[in-house]
């Protein structure tokens, strides 16, 4: 199974972001121990360098969490065509209209996300975490 983890999910991870650290940090263990080909994508990375940066005050610190983050996840290229690809789409949110285009060029099974209404029109199903962690685990079959 491929899935694609927006920026959300991993911030969750990287800051302790209570009430949503725990299932976050899951998903990074599933990335740790191959469980599941896990993704971000080349503008997701450059997002979440900025937030850490902000949220740890130091731009050492931020480059050394991506720098794992790398080692965790598969990063996914945003071609041209995927931003021009992306205003045909109709999901409101430019960004995850983008994320969505590039899953499907990828082939992903899934985007991972705490913002499923925003992907509602995706031709990618967006899950919650916790969905996708029962996912992973067995407990719930993909068409729930």
């Amino acid at each position: 199974m491929k899935a694609l983890v927006d920026t959300n999910i991993i911030i969750d991870a990287l800051t302790g972001r209570e009430p949503f650290r725990e299932t976050a940090e899951k998903i990074f263990m599933f990335a740790a121990n191959q469980i599941e080909d896990l993704y971000i994508t080349a503008s997701s990375a450059t997002d979440i360098y900025y937030l850490m940066r902000k949220h740890m005050h130091s731009s050492d610190q931020a480059k050394n969490a991506i720098s794992k983050l790398f080692e965790l996840f598969y990063i996914l290229d945003v071609t041209s065509e995927d931003c021009r690809q992306a205003l045909l789409l109709d999901i409101k949110d430019y960004e995850d209209a983008v994320v969505s285009y590039c899953a499907v060029r990828n082939q992903i099974d899934y985007i991972v996300t705490r913002n499923i209404k925003d992907y509602k029109e995706s031709k990618i199903k967006a899950v919650l975490p916790d969905e996708f962690i029962r996912l992973v685990s067995g407990e719930e079959s993909p068409g729930v």
